[in-house]
């Protein structure tokens, strides 16, 4: 799983910089639009928060535990919409500060490693966006992708009576994905081979489930599948309004955008991690195929 630096890199350095773009509860996920891409990213987002609240039954006072929260927008909306409970979890030390900041219930923890004594059991779970960082490209070339979801799935059994729901949303490798001997930062700016090498510097320690059936074929036979969507067509409108949004000059945020550019001038790493504000490595992974994006529901049996 990627560590505890690898998020704070992809989460916590860019957290202000963020948060003054896309707001203090900002949402870094794909929104959805469901093909009207008339809508604002706000009313995308809340649509996404309203259908995932509905798919998983959530009322007043149900207890929601909300994985990989980020800086809490679906925790914010289940709490204020529909009166519940919830417990946020990240590896992000910035997140976390600035959603409790916000007033939510955030902690910074492995969600892989709740247990039940940890808060008692959960009517939902939900974890938008966190599988992708669960298996490192370590664990894969080792073969035990498979086995880091199937553990994972066992934890949220545990969490969760019969009959409770999990709400997955996760990029996917789709079918144009390359082997990873062909990936390299020293191919062609315009490849696929190089546009991949960029994902794996913006996401350290990260590497993907091969579609949503390897998801479904771990979770089974503890889970069953209850409905099953692709968010890859919104997931590319999503980051085409979140580049606006970054380019947006504000004195603040243009200000620690000129932090960095000492470290970007003196520190060639840094560099390559930062070469995804030019050019967005997943909105191209997505438009060819290469990846695509899932949003799942499942039921406890």
């Amino acid at each position: 799983m990627a560590s505890k630096d690898d998020m704070d890199f992809t989460y916590t350095t860019i957290d202000e910089i963020f948060r003054l773009s896309v707001g203090e509860s900002g949402d870094y996920s794909g929104a959805k639009y469901d093909g009207d891409f008339s809508m604002t990213l706000e009313e995308a987002q809340r649509r996404k928060h309203t259908f995932i609240a509905d798919s998983l039954n959530i009322e007043k006072e149900s207890k929601v535990l909300d994985m990989a929260c980020g800086w809490g927008p679906f925790s914010k909306y289940v709490v204020e919409e529909r009166d519940a409970e919830s417990i946020g979890l990240t590896l992000s030390e910035g997140q976390a500060e600035a959603c409790r900041k916000n007033g939510l219930n955030v902690l910074v923890k492995d969600c892989r490693t709740v247990k039940p004594e940890d808060f008692g059991q959960f009517d939902s779970i939900v974890c938008i966006g966190g599988l992708e960082h669960f298996c490192s490209i370590e664990e894969w070339k080792a073969g035990k992708q498979e086995e880091v979801y199937t553990n994972f799935f066992n934890t949220l059994y545990d969490l969760l009576p019969v009959g409770g729901r999990f709400y997955m949303q996760t990029m996917t490798f789709s079918k144009n994905m390359l082997d990873l001997k062909d990936i390299s930062l020293d191919s062609d700016k315009d490849s696929a081979s190089y546009v991949l090498a960029l994902m794996m510097e913006e996401f350290p320690g990260s590497w993907l489930p091969y579609g949503p059936e390897m998801v479904e074929r771990n979770a089974a036979p503890k889970f069953k599948l209850i409905s099953k969507s692709s968010g890859r067509l919104d997931y590319i409108e999503t980051i085409g309004q979140w580049r606006k949004k970054f380019r947006k000059f504000g004195f603040k945020k243009y200000g620690l955008y000129l932090k960095l550019l000492g470290r970007y001038i003196t520190d060639k790493d840094f560099r390559q991690q930062v070469a995804v504000f030019r050019v967005s490595p997943n909105r191209v992974c997505f438009e060819r195929e290469i990846m695509d994006h899932f949003r799942l529901v499942f039921e406890k049996v």
